[in-house]
């Protein structure tokens, strides 16, 4: 009857963007390409298990800087090497105890937290 769980998070991306969402969020982030189950046209879809992240078009793009979705990750360390290689820039934040964290840009540059540990 009340929420209780978290469906999926949408994101905006500019028109165009799918082939760069699918390197970033496929390629990089080991995330898979989910069908989409309307056959719109622009967009694309992602999932493992029960994250799901959906980018749409929008017209009038602008990337989200302060409201972003914080992924939880198993190995950090080893994603961080993974995304410096691929030449992204990370800023990590330890201000909050118990949790290791740092935040990198999307293709698009909407804000995105990786994170590890518990609160």
């Amino acid at each position: 009857m009340f929420p209780h769980a978290l469906h999926h998070v949408q994101l905006a991306m500019p028109a165009g963007g799918e082939a760069q969402a699918r390197a970033f969020y496929g390629d990089l982030l080991g995330l898979d390409e989910d069908a989409r189950p309307f056959g719109a046209v622009g967009g694309v879809w992602f999932q493992r298990g029960e994250l799901r992240i959906h980018l749409g078009v929008e017209p009038d793009f602008r990337p989200a800087r302060k409201a972003h979705p914080a992924l939880m990750v198993r190995k950090l360390d080893a994603l961080a090497e993974r995304l410096e290689r691929a030449g992204l820039d990370l800023h990590w934040d330890d201000r909050v105890p118990g949790l290791r964290r740092f935040f990198i840009d999307d293709p698009f540059g909407n804000r995105i937290e990786l994170v590890q540990g518990a609160v």
